[in-house]
């Protein structure tokens, strides 16, 4: 078995996810698609360094990331960092020929994300380069896109995503990076960029869209005893026609109060329609509409597909009957991209993937409340 030492460049809420989902891989799959070695991690202060080697295991940690692109015995980059800092950490780790795991978005705009594609395309070193999206991998999304290809839908007619937390309904909360658009935050880019790339993965590519951000509250604390201006949205709106001829709606929202990661996802078809969400991702409910009817109802409805853990060998724990999880969906998202590298394979979702969804991210925020066609420049 191939042993293949890890980096891991940001060692917040997401760099702590990779690190754990790196960390089970040898429990979880019998047998593992690899041997994995935790060597470095790159993260600022002091105190985070610490806890990386202590916590996770790290050989070592450093404050300049570029440490661990100079290693040898480092042989994945994850890049965890704000979105503003993907360009020049996901550019240095294809350079230096390390394959590449890197959380969504791609980038903090398209010219970003378009020069780390370029990147790649200029390496061509057979590196395995993949995005972090992660929602590709719970069962019941994967079941229903196996559905979609199976064409039990037929011609799909509109659909809806939503996904919804309540963090930004309070006024009092401070300004963070992710509500800063200089860095690349914005709920459309931190929320949105994982709904546009399920619409993609399940229905095809966008054609248009017609964009509304919401800005709810103009000014939120900044941490320093002063109040700072919002640039970013607190919530977006999106009527989009896909390439099929589909037409629905995209809601990214922080605004739900009530809300606590609530994903939904609704298709309604010729042949049937889907409905799914995370906050009950055990189930994906399909009704076949080529079902008979009759007076009392003949076989119409809506039935609950258990999906639960049903992953694929080689996934061994939990087992197939037992309820998912938010981190095991990470976890599997972070073996497939393991097993690519391992068997030489490109990234799945790949590089590409992420730039097409940057693209969508960047036509909303430049063109909005007009329809505009997402087309590449």
């Amino acid at each position: 078995m191939k042993t293949f030492g890890v980096g891991v460049v940001g060692y917040g809420f997401m760099g702590r996810m990779h690190t754990y989902a790196y960390q089970s891989l040898a429990m979880l799959y019998e047998p593992a698609p690899a041997k994995l070695k935790m060597v470095g991690c790159a993260v600022r202060s002091p105190a985070s360094q610490e806890m990386a080697v202590r916590q996770a295991g790290f050989e070592f940690a450093t404050a300049d990331y570029r440490q661990l692109l100079e290693r040898d015995d480092i042989h994945i980059i994850s890049c965890c960092v704000p979105n503003n800092l993907h360009e020049q950490v996901a550019v240095g780790a294809i350079r230096a020929g390390k394959h590449l795991y890197i959380d969504k978005p791609l980038a903090a705009s398209l010219e970003q994300a378009e020069r780390i594609v370029q990147a790649d395309v200029d390496a061509a070193d057979g590196r395995t380069r993949q995005m972090a999206f992660n929602y590709r991998f719970v069962p019941a999304l994967m079941r229903a896109r196996q559905l979609l290809q199976e064409e039990r839908l037929g011609r799909i007619y509109t659909f809806n995503l939503r996904y919804l937390h309540s963090t930004n309904a309070d006024p009092s909360r401070p300004l963070h990076w992710k509500t800063d658009r200089a860095a690349g935050g914005g709920v459309l880019v931190d929320l949105g960029s994982h709904i546009i790339d399920l619409a993609r993965w399940l229905l095809g590519d966008f054609r248009r869209v017609l964009a509304h951000p919401v800005t709810a509250i103009p000014e939120r604390p900044d941490g320093k005893g002063g109040m700072q201006k919002v640039e970013g949205d607190d919530a977006t709106f999106l009527l989009a026609e896909m390439q099929c001829g589909a037409v629905g709606t995209l809601e990214a929202s922080k605004l739900a109060v009530g809300a606590n990661d609530d994903l939904t996802v609704e298709i309604r078809a010729e042949k049937g329609a889907l409905l799914f969400s995370l906050m009950e991702p055990e189930w994906l409910r399909f009704y076949d509409n080529t079902a008979p009817g009759g007076d009392l109802g003949g076989l119409k409805g809506f039935t609950a597909i258990e999906c639960v853990q049903r992953y694929s060998a080689p996934a061994s724990l939990p087992g197939p009957k037992l309820t998912p999880g938010w981190m095991r969906f990470h976890i599997h998202s972070v073996y497939e991209f393991v097993r690519r590298v391992a068997e030489g394979l490109p990234g799945d979702p790949s590089l590409t993937d992420g730039l097409e969804t940057q693209r969508v991210l960047e036509t909303c925020y430049n063109s909005p409340g007009r329809w505009t066609e997402v087309t590449e420049r």
